[in-house]
């Protein structure tokens, strides 16, 4: 494997480094957290030990640029620092896994074998399209025929469960569990009010109508 470290101890860097070349591994070593983040986004790696109090920039902000910015490389965190919250905090800000010091050379193998072996997480879905709308699902925006759309943040949401539905017809009560995320209720009108607006604001300017009611039934999106 080719590992980075990222560890600042001289002594530490020393014992990982020939540790695990003699057990076949390939290393580079950052000794701050700047140098860290400029290795792990420049090149490849199969797994990182990222010490947690790195110089200039602290190994838990460095998983969290790195994550933020997509690079996808198992972590293990090795530190000092023993507080359950600490290790929560790391484990929920993209860690796979923590291993406190002092440590044993063979458990920190062992951890890096079975991190490195995990499946990668699948890639978030970035975009949605149907016919001549798109929708930039990491920036929240909308396009019909490539002009963008002010949609309020429910109106996203409602057109992203229709183009996500474009197959089949989506009932007020569909609407309100996915958009509202509250059952059916069958005095109110906020379907129909929302699906109102969301109409104006894709037809404006165009002949067809992106949005087809189906009467007694509900609505769907236009999908050819």
């Amino acid at each position: 494997m080719k590992i980075l470290i990222a560890e600042d101890d001289e002594e530490t860097a020393a014992f990982l480094t020939q540790g695990l070349r003699e057990v076949g591994h390939v290393t580079s070593l950052a000794t701050s957290g700047h140098d860290a983040l400029f290795l792990a986004t420049s090149e490849t790696f199969d797994v990182m030990v990222l010490d947690r109090m790195l110089p200039g920039l602290d190994g838990l902000s460095v998983l969290k640029m790195l994550r933020a910015g997509g690079v996808r490389t198992p972590a293990l965190m090795l530190t000092a620092v023993s507080r359950i919250v600490d290790r929560v905090e790391a484990l929920e800000n993209g860690a796979d896994d923590y291993l406190i010091k002092p440590f044993a050379f063979s458990e920190l193998h062992a951890r890096l074998n079975v991190i490195a072996r995990r499946p990668a997480p699948p890639e978030a879905e970035r975009a949605l399209s149907v016919l001549d709308l798109e929708l930039d699902l990491q920036k929240r925006i909308a396009r019909r025929s490539g002009r963008r759309l002010d949609l309020q943040p429910r109106e996203f949401t409602m057109l992203e469960a229709l183009m996500r539905n474009a197959h089949r017809v989506m009932t007020r009560t569909m609407l309100l569990e996915q958009v509202w995320d509250f059952d059916f209720d069958p005095r109110t009108n906020i379907v129909e009010t929302h699906i109102s607006r969301l109409r104006a604001k894709l037809n404006a300017g165009f002949t067809e109508d992106a949005i087809i009611t189906v009467r007694g039934s509900g609505y769907m999106i236009r999908s050819e």
